[in-house]
């Protein structure tokens, strides 16, 4: 008689919209996974729930900047999943900071490192013995994470946000490494663009260097990037995803970055063999900075020739 086969099991973070939305249903449909849905708000999970079946979706409040509300996730896994087992971590939550670098707040910058840096790192670490007790010969967990092509690329004003997608993908790239002898692959999907709402609408703060015609203009324009250069719908870009979750666990393929989304493989391609000053010269052009430095430069100019003026006026 066949043991009858074990349903694969997944979480996901920021599983209410966006990506995370679209992947918990393409979990189910294509690779008839369980899902644990996780997000702050659950309303939309619910809905998505009845759709699909409560036994494919189950909504999870999960707050990842909370150890208390990741350690009562931990603990439903415990009672609801006798053999202790995850298939799949998906670090999906993620939170936008679209601002000047010297406009960045203490808080701003706490709020955004705690959401998309620390949650997933601490997520991670108390849920990797749910992945490793699911690795057989037969079976092979994956870990994965939404990164970024701001965290390999200049975008300007997103020196925070960069920062912690940078720091996402080298910690997915040494746990890639560390998780090797226990039968976890690890998976960090460098993101470019997909139509989602996570962008930054916040105003440019009053005080901001930035804060005169051509930087409001450079910022405004840099805000609706996304929207501005045709972002892959997030149906397509996860079905991608699918696709390399259903290889890593099917086959000996092993690579630690893959880059979905609009433009990803080509800003690969671009890091890869243009130098760093022309890319620079390039970004300048792409996100309008230029007028706003052309602009910098010759209020420098004017405050230069009158301190001339008033320093003649002066000796005389």
């Amino acid at each position: 008689m066949q043991t009858p086969t074990r349903t694969k099991v997944a979480l996901i973070t920021g599983a209410s919209s966006g990506i995370g939305y679209e992947l918990t249903q393409q979990l189910v449909s294509k690779l008839h996974y369980q899902v644990y849905a996780a997000a702050r708000r659950v309303g939309p999970l619910e809905e998505l729930q009845a759709k699909l079946g409560a036994d494919k979706v189950i909504p999870v409040q999960l707050d990842v900047c909370d150890s208390s509300s990741i350690e009562k996730l931990k603990q439903k896994l415990m009672e609801e999943l006798p053999e202790r087992k995850l298939d799949l971590l998906y670090n999906n939550a993620g939170q936008s900071c679209t601002f000047p670098a010297l406009d960045v707040t203490s808080d701003n910058i706490e709020a955004v490192f705690r959401v998309n840096v620390f949650g997933p790192m601490n997520l991670t670490r108390e849920l990797a013995p749910f992945l490793i007790n699911a690795a057989t010969k037969g079976n092979v967990p994956v870990i994965a994470f939404t990164g970024s092509l701001a965290g390999t690329s200049p975008f300007p004003f997103a020196s925070v946000y960069a920062a912690t997608k940078a720091a996402v993908h080298q910690y997915a790239r040494v746990l890639h490494l560390e998780m090797k002898p226990f039968g976890v692959k690890v998976l960090n999907v460098i993101t470019g663009g997909v139509h989602t709402d996570i962008a930054d609408k916040r105003s440019l703060p009053a005080t901001s260097i930035y804060n005169f015609k051509e930087g409001l203009e450079a910022f405004k324009y840099r805000q609706e990037m996304s929207k501005n250069n045709h972002p892959e719908e997030p149906k397509d870009y996860c079905s991608e995803i699918i696709k390399d979750i259903a290889a890593l666990q099917n086959s000996s393929r092993d690579p630690v970055d893959v880059y979905r989304g609009t433009k990803a493989l080509f800003m690969r391609i671009v890091m890869m063999l243009v130098p760093y000053y022309v890319l620079e010269m390039a970004f300048m052009r792409k996100f309008k900075l230029n007028p706003a430095f052309n602009a910098v430069k010759a209020r420098k100019r004017e405050d230069a020739a009158e301190e001339k003026i008033e320093e003649k006026e002066k000796n005389d």
